[in-house]
């Protein structure tokens, strides 16, 4: 009989790793779940009579985001192209199945990649939390990937500005992931603070300031906190895309920088207040993890539990901002954190991976960098680093501030949901189940503004 001829397709496999396949393949299974956890953890953040309304973006994110990335999202932040956008060689991942990339098939980087795309869209749409309608959040996915992430991955990872060109270093996202949802999560606050369009224009809706709540559901952050932790530590070690030892020293250091930045967190809020707080715990483990995202595959573990701390500390001072007058007086709402922890938290790992990278742990897997300031003298890396937190947020912010207000503009579309939604819960408007009772007897006397009523200060 006549030998059968092997598909272009099953020869392309052949030449893969099966170990490394396998290994990045648990990986992204492991990291799918942080995105719907986002949305748990905002649901613990939140008025309790807000919860399934706070975690229903990160549902649509995923949905959204698997769909715009096999169009046109993996092309556009992949493909081979210029400074800011990939080619449209691979649209509708044409070409995209089993050819390898580095070690792996290409359609399985694809979807690892996806898993970063919604994990930064599912933390930046908590913008929206408390005050923003779900209708509009489909169509700001849609935009804000293929025009604000997109490029920014294209940028750092793809062959753009910031990586290929400009050398800086981000080893799973300090810029295109926590700098890319703070920046974004902060322009849609500030857009429902003072918006432009039709939600300044209705005259059921009017912008104000969301009063500061305890969180809504503590066992909602415990069960955040777990899947998050530990799904993170699969984010960076499988960022190598390879089963070596850069991946499990990537694994030890996001454990270790997390877990000094929730002991830290905590012990803070124990001597001002002399009890233990999941909140605290969770909040400091997110900053620790923010902290070692751009980093994990550049610093050694005396460096990551030093990380953890500075940035436990740096983002609890910023977490203060949200209970000040200034915030009341200005409509500045962080219910969600997240210009707290991944924006300020983002910008800071970013310049610090220049200051504390170091080339020997870069070559653990065969990378070759030139190391930061402090162990290999390389000032350079310091000043890179600044411009791609500059150029990164800036895109970022430019552009959501853009896309939530063109989205405003259109009928049926506004942004702001309308005061009465507000006030009374938007799960008792915006979604057709409940998580828990509505009924409380710690918020008998809580409204979400002052008084009970939507007014300008």
């Amino acid at each position: 009989m006549p030998e059968t001829a092997v598909s272009p397709v099953l020869a392309a496999w052949e030449a893969c790793d099966k170990t490394d396949t396998l290994f990045v393949l648990i990986c992204t299974v492991i990291c799918w779940t942080i995105v719907p956890t986002v949305g748990i953890a905002y649901s613990g953040y939140t008025w309790k009579r807000n919860a399934l309304h706070a975690a229903m973006p990160s549902i649509l994110t995923i949905a959204t985001c698997s769909i715009q990335w096999f169009i046109v999202g993996y092309t556009l932040a992949y493909g081979e192209g210029g400074w800011f956008f990939g080619s449209l060689k691979h649209f509708f991942h044409k070409g995209v199945l089993s050819e390898p990339i580095g070690t792996i098939p290409s359609i399985l980087f694809s979807e690892f990649q996806l898993v970063f795309e919604a994990t930064v869209c599912a933390i930046a749409v908590g913008g929206f939390c408390e005050r923003g309608r779900l209708l509009p959040v489909i169509p700001f996915i849609l935009l804000w990937a293929t025009f604000v992430y997109c490029p920014l991955a294209h940028m750092a990872w793809g062959g753009g500005l910031l990586g290929e060109n400009l050398g800086v270093l981000d080893f799973a996202g300090g810029t295109p992931v926590h700098v890319c949802s703070g920046a974004t999560a902060t322009a849609i606050s500030i857009y429902l603070s003072y918006p432009l369009f039709r939600s300044r224009k209705s005259d059921v809706r009017t912008p104000t300031h969301i009063r500061i709540h305890r969180p809504g559901n503590s066992f909602f952050q415990l069960l955040a906190l777990v899947i998050i932790w530990g799904s993170w530590l699969a984010f960076d070690a499988g960022t190598t895309l390879a089963l070596n030892f850069q991946s499990v020293m990537a694994l030890c250091v996001t454990n270790l920088c997390a877990a000094s930045g929730a002991l830290t967190w905590n012990l803070i809020t124990f001597y001002e207040t002399g009890k233990w707080s999941v909140d605290s715990t969770f909040m400091g483990a997110i900053s620790g993890l923010v902290m070692i995202t751009p980093s994990a595959g550049f610093i050694d573990m005396p460096t990551a539990c030093f990380f953890g701390i500075f940035g436990a500390a740096l983002c609890r001072q910023a977490l203060r901002i949200k209970f000040t007058k200034f915030a009341h007086h200005w409509r500045w709402v962080d219910n969600g954190d997240t210009f707290a922890t991944h924006c300020i938290g983002g910008v800071a790992a970013t310049i610090m991976t220049g200051l504390f990278a170091k080339k020997e742990v870069a070559a653990y897997g065969g990378v070759e960098v030139a190391g930061g300031v402090i162990f290999d003298g390389n000032l350079r890396q310091l000043w890179v680093q600044m411009v791609g937190v500059i150029v990164g947020f800036t895109w970022a912010f430019c552009g959501s501030y853009i896309i939530i207000a063109l989205i405003d503009c259109v009928p049926g579309f506004e942004v702001l949901a309308v005061d009465k939604h507000i006030s009374q819960g938007l799960d008792m408007n915006e979604v057709e189940e409940f998580l828990g009772n509505l009924e409380y007897p710690d918020e008998v006397d809580y409204a979400p503004t002052a008084r009970g009523n939507i007014f300008l200060e």
